[in-house]
């Protein structure tokens, strides 16, 4: 019942910015909490950051500080701006978004930071 669209990926260098976009469409109003995940080869997904629909925020201690979440309810879309890149950023960030029922997941994009 919800679709969600990761835009804004792309190969950056060491000390770069990115801003990536989340779009929801389908059942919007169902959904809650709205997080970005990412996963490395060889890693397990982790969660990047996360927020509430009413703008409560949570961060992972490897990018607080250099990254910001933020939602746009009336767009029906979600950012997470990134700053001061690191090689060790380099994964495909995945939107996720809550609703009673589920958890839906985004298709996914690739983030490459060279040094």
């Amino acid at each position: 019942q919800v679709q969600l669209v990761e835009s804004g990926g792309g190969l950056v260098q060491a000390g770069g910015s990115l801003r990536l976009s989340c779009a929801a469409s389908g059942s919007i109003y169902d959904i809650g909490a709205m997080a970005w995940y990412r996963q490395a080869p060889g890693n397990q997904r982790e969660l990047v950051a996360a927020i509430t629909i009413d703008g409560n925020t949570n961060y992972a201690g490897s990018v607080k500080g250099r990254f910001t979440i933020s939602r746009d309810n009336a767009k029906n879309t979600m950012y997470l701006q990134m700053n001061n890149l690191k090689p060790e950023d380099t994964a495909v960030y995945y939107c996720k978004a809550g609703t009673p029922q589920y958890d839906y997941w985004g298709q996914g994009t690739q983030v490459t930071v060279s040094s």
